[in-house]
């Protein structure tokens, strides 16, 4: 498989919608020529790095001249944009007017040393947002915001609102994680790459030998959440759902995440849940498990998002495309990538997520039929290809 720069836009045909890839050629054609910069704080880990490692070689294949700039800064930088990041999204911080003079002398040291000669410049959340300062007026300037903005630390958004409104216009992932600006604001779904190590098919061996790596038996329906150990992703409670669930159906049920942060809490209370049930398996994710989450999600029945609080949740998609039903919250894009009744349901409770279950468990047909259901739900609305439409029709709206 294509992998990287490699990537083309032909490899698609076979996953995406018919005429899809024709028609982004067919726009890509009308564009050629056209400079796009990507800006970020990383290019390791993260959801932004996943999708700009697809995006980006898709629309230079298309003719499009897109590149990738990272801004660098010192230790403490990183601590700031942390700080800032968790205070966007309504965690309590202590932000002082020194972190913010950091996060501004960083965007404009980094703005000599990058590449921003384009026609549209796209900065991705708040590391680099102080760019905007030095922009050039001939370029077009998009902020992308990935986070959660609905609970902001209002002293915090006061701030850095009079910054994102120098933009052109602004982008979140959804409607209800925009905050109020006098600039336009577009809504842009996150997408998976059905290519990816994440999500490309993979032979009954392959998936054996990576349950196997993982300690996770096949001998019994699966249940499956994948996330991290907090509180705020409720593992307790799908424990909780699961026992229920169990006094009906002999399943397995498996939690799978990264390890926690220092000082975070939740993984040893997880453990202790869990340690007197043999059919309980705590996953502890290496880094970029990328092949464990694509097993974990193939060799599952059923997927459960249960947060309490969520950003976008997009493990809502990638079960969703390996035909699995999905009951989840309706904490952040949880309900937007799902139809419910057709491709899973959305539950309110302990109670009601065990029922769900229960009910797919006692008529397995369902469990086919909405599987079948969530997978083309994502072929038309979630894969990386129609990501690249929309950054064509933001680069042809906002440059023409």
């Amino acid at each position: 498989m294509a992998q990287g720069s490699l990537l083309k836009l032909d490899d698609y045909r076979r996953v995406a919608p018919r005429g899809t890839i024709d028609f982004l050629m067919r726009i890509g054609e009308r564009l050629r020529g056209k400079r796009l910069v990507h800006v970020s704080a990383s290019r390791y880990g993260g959801p932004v790095v996943e999708v700009l490692n697809r995006v980006v070689p898709l629309l230079n294949d298309l003719g499009v001249e897109t590149t990738w700039e990272i801004t660098i800064g010192t230790a403490d930088f990183d601590q700031v944009t942390r700080a800032v990041g968790k205070a966007l999204t309504g965690t309590e911080q202590v932000i002082t007017e020194l972190m913010l003079n950091r996060l501004r002398e960083t965007g404009i040291d980094n703005a000599g040393r990058l590449q921003l000669d384009a026609d549209l410049v796209v900065v991705h959340d708040a590391p680099p947002l102080y760019l905007v300062e030095q922009r050039k007026e001939a370029s077009r300037w998009l902020w992308l915001c990935h986070h959660d903005l609905s609970s902001a630390q209002p002293q915090l958004w006061n701030t850095l609102r009079p910054v994102v409104q120098r933009y052109d216009a602004s982008v979140f992932s959804l409607a209800r994680f925009a905050a109020p600006l006098s600039i336009p604001r577009f809504i842009v779904y996150p997408s998976i790459d059905p290519l990816s190590e994440r999500n490309r098919e993979m032979t009954r061996t392959e998936q054996a030998t990576v349950m196997d790596r993982l300690r996770v038996p096949r001998d019994k329906p699966i249940l499956l959440q994948i996330g991290p150990f907090e509180r705020q992703h409720d593992p307790l409670g799908v424990i909780n759902a699961y026992r229920l669930v169990k006094k009906h159906h002999d399943v397995r049920l498996v939690l799978a995440g990264p390890p926690l942060a220092p000082g975070v809490d939740g993984l040893a209370d997880v453990q202790e849940a869990a340690s007197h049930d043999a059919d309980i398996s705590v996953v502890v994710l290496p880094p970029d498990p990328q092949i464990e989450l694509n097993a974990l999600e193939r060799a599952t029945t059923i997927a459960i998002q249960k947060p309490l609080k969520a950003d976008f949740a997009i493990e809502v998609a990638t079960a969703m495309w390996k035909g699995k039903p999905v009951i989840g919250t309706i904490a952040g894009g949880i309900p937007f990538q799902m139809v419910v009744t057709v491709t899973g349901y959305t539950v309110e409770t302990v109670e009601g997520a065990a029922f769900r279950i229960r009910q797919l468990l006692s008529n397995p047909e369902m469990i086919g039929r909405m599987g079948a259901a969530g997978r083309e739900h994502v072929r038309r609305n979630f894969l990386v290809t129609r990501h690249v439409s929309d950054y064509l029709a933001l680069l042809a709206h906002l440059t023409r």
